[in-house]
């Protein structure tokens, strides 16, 4: 683990964060092979004290890079695996009835259920009910629980990523709009190249053990999520943002017509605050003092992919959220 305490001086403590996220990095290697960007992207969500969905099919290791990261970062770490009876109480926590023999009385205890930690995957999110889906998203928006009248706070940092297979969409319960945008980040985790799959499989079927070494503590998180805040943006970055985000919305005078033809629903407020908020964790992570508008390009697609509504004509067209993003980004 680094020893050395973050520098109270913004521009060092910058200078710290690039060489810890190269061992952060270097550690994860040790274990997962490719998906660089999708690594970075979550280290970029931790950060920005955001939440991540992550979409992908079958074996391509989610839970294995999840797990990795918790381990690294010496976070506590809960895996969740959603089902279609899966309640409330089994994410949040539940009451039993205690007895004190010696005094002869009985009183309810609350018994913290598995969101109670640093990083929570909740595995296959579309498997479960809306009033399911909606008790980790209550603690994801609001870091606390609230059972029987009572509030528990949750730990920070608190991260959660949640998956979700592409492929079987038989008795699932898709995440509504207003759900989807509480996540920052909705990536989508490719297949890894050829030379990729060779090493996967060379190291995964001999009897070769990582040996990880944590990087970061929780306290330390903590302080490089309040460093990110601090970080200075220019006002034309800012602009750029906004301007984006603004053009996705079809009612706008300024939106391109491909947007008015194609999209029924542009990306709200939000959609702007996460991608300052990640164009900034983005520079810092590169030690730099300050983003810049490549930073905003860069995070546009998973920060927008999940919250453009396309209509009738863009499915009719063959016309995806993530072709939209690259022609307003070519615009």
């Amino acid at each position: 683990m680094l020893d050395t305490q973050i520098p109270q001086n913004d521009i060092e403590a910058v200078a710290f964060m690039r060489e810890a996220h190269g061992k952060i990095t270097a550690e994860i290697g040790k274990v997962i092979i490719g998906q660089t960007d999708i690594i970075e992207q979550m280290l970029i969500a931790l950060f920005s004290r955001g939440h991540c969905l992550l979409v992908g099919v079958p074996g391509l290791a989610k839970t294995l890079i999840i797990r990795t990261l918790a381990e690294i970062l010496d976070l506590k770490f809960q895996r969740i695996q959603f089902t279609p009876d899966l309640m409330p109480s089994d994410i949040t926590g539940t009451e039993i009835i205690e007895e004190d023999v010696s005094a002869g009385r009985k009183s309810f205890k609350f018994i913290r259920g598995p969101v109670f930690a640093n990083i929570v995957l909740a595995d296959e999110i579309n498997r479960t009910p809306p009033k399911t889906q909606a008790a980790l998203l209550e603690s994801m928006q609001e870091h606390k629980v609230t059972a029987a009248g009572q509030t528990y706070d949750l730990d920070p940092p608190f991260f959660v990523l949640a998956t979700q297979n592409p492929i079987e969409q038989e008795g699932t319960y898709p995440l509504p709009e207003a759900q989807l945008d509480r996540f920052m980040l909705n990536l989508w985790l490719d297949y890894p190249s050829l030379d990729e799959e060779v090493n996967i499989v060379k190291s995964t079927t001999s009897e070769y053990e990582a040996d990880l070494k944590k990087v970061i503590s929780a306290a330390q998180i903590l302080r490089i999520q309040e460093l990110v805040r601090r970080v200075p943006v220019a006002d034309n970055v800012v602009q750029f943002a906004v301007n984006l985000v603004s053009r996705t919305r079809p009612t706008k005078p300024e939106s391109p017509s491909f947007i008015k033809d194609w999209i029924s629903w542009g990306a709200g407020p939000r959609a702007s605050q996460y991608l300052i908020l990640g164009a900034k964790t983005r520079a810092v992570l590169d030690g730099r003092p300050t983003p810049e508008i490549e930073d905003v390009k860069a995070m546009a697609t998973p920060v927008l992919r999940h919250r453009l509504v396309t209509n009738f004509n863009a499915e009719a067209e063959g016309v995806s959220s993530l072709n939209i993003i690259d022609r307003l980004l070519e615009e």
